[in-house]
C-alpha cells in the first residue's frame, strides 16, 4: 500500500488561507478538494495519504476531519493546536485523542515572526504536551535556524517523535549544500526524528529526479528508508508540475531502492510514525 504522507486540502468559498493570498500562491489559490485528489492519486497508483494542516486554526482541523471520516483513502490527519497556549491546547488534544484518525500536531512555525517560536517557553509547555501523549510533531522548517531547533528539542523532549517537513528543504541546483548538510545531520542523530521526501524542488525552476536524487541518497544514509516518508505536498506541488510529475520523478529514484526500503518510503515508515489504522 502506498501512502502519500504529505497532502493538503482546502475550500477557500469556506475558510481564509492567508499564504495563499501572497503572489507566488496565486495559481494555487483556489478549492482544492478530495475528489481532486482522487483522481490524481489513482492515477499515480497511490492509495492513502495523510492529510496535513494548513493554517493555524481550529476550523481547518475541523475541515480536515469531515474529509477523513467521509473517506477511507484519508488515512490521518495532522492537526493544529496552539501550542503557545498550553491550556487550550490541552483541552484540543484530548479532543482529538478520540479521533480515530488522529496523526499528529502542526503550526506553521515558518509563518511567525520569532525565528526561535519553537524554543520559547510558552511552545515548550505545548510540546511537552505532545512528549507525553505521545503525539508527533511535523516541524514545517523552512529557515537553517528552524532546523537548527530540532537537536534542541531533541534534548528537551528526549521522547518526542519529529518528522522534518521537505526534508528542510535542501539546496537542490546549488553547489554549496552547506548549512543545509551539517544541520539535518545533526537532526538526525536522534533515532525518533524522521523526514519526508517531499516538496523537494526548486521554487520556479523546472526540474527533475536527477536534481533531486543527490539530497534523497544523502537522507537515506543519514536517516536510512525506515526513517524517510514519501510525501506529495500536493497541491503546492502544482506550482511544479503537479501531482503526476512529483510521482514520476521520484519513482524514478524509489524504484531504484531495495523492495523493502522502497516498502519503507512508500507507505510503512509513515504507517509506524502516525500510528496510522488499516
Amino acid at each position: 500500500m502506498v501512502i502519500d504522507a504529505h497532502l493538503h486540502l482546502w475550500d477557500i468559498g469556506r475558510l481564509r488561507y492567508e499564504w495563499l493570498l501572497r503572489p507566488e500562491h496565486q495559481a494555487i489559490n483556489r478549492t482544492f478538494g478530495f475528489e481532486d485528489f482522487r483522481e490524481r492519486a489513482a492515477a499515480a497508483g497511490v492509495d492513502r495519504a495523510v492529510l496535513v494542516q494548513a493554517a493555524d486554526d481550529a476550523e481547518d482541523t475541523a475541515a480536515m476531519f469531515e474529509i477523513a471520516d467521509a473517506h477511507w483513502e484519508i488515512a490521518g490527519v495532522v492537526a493544529w493546536v496552539p501550542l503557545d497556549q498550553p491550556e487550550r491546547a490541552a483541552e484540543q488534544l484530548d479532543q482529538l485523542s478520540g479521533r480515530s484518525k488522529f496523526a499528529g500536531i502542526r503550526n506553521l512555525i515558518h509563518d511567525q515572526p520569532d525565528p526561535d517560536w519553537l524554543l520559547r517557553p510558552d511552545v515548550g509547555a505545548g510540546l511537552a504536551l505532545l512528549e507525553s501523549a505521545d503525539v508527533p510533531l511535523d516541524v514545517v522548517s523552512v529557515l537553517p535556524r528552524h532546523l537548527s531547533h530540532v537537536p534542541v528539542l531533541s534534548e528537551r523532549y528526549p521522547a518526542l517523535r519529529m518528522v522534518i517537513d521537505h526534508l528542510s528543504q535542501p539546496p537542490i541546483g546549488r553547489a554549496d549544500w552547506e548549512p543545509w548538510r551539517t544541520l539535518i545531520s545533526d537532526a538526525a542523530r536522534n533515532p525518533r526524528v524522521c523526514a519526508k521526501l517531499s516538496g523537494l524542488y526548486p521554487d520556479g525552476v523546472d526540474w527533475s529526479g536527477a536534481d533531486v536524487r543527490p539530497f534523497v541518497e544523502f537522507a537515506l544514509e543519514l536517516f536510512g528508508a525506515d526513517r524517510l516518508m514519501f510525501g506529495s505536498d500536493w497541491p503546492v506541488s502544482e506550482l511544479v508540475g503537479g501531482y503526476a510529475k512529483v510521482w514520476a520523478e521520484l519513482s524514478k529514484i524509489f524504484d531504484q531502492l531495495s523492495a523493502t526500503e522502497r516498502a519503507a518510503v512508500l507507505g510503512g515508515t509513515a504507517r509506524g510514525f502516525y500510528a496510522l489504522a488499516e
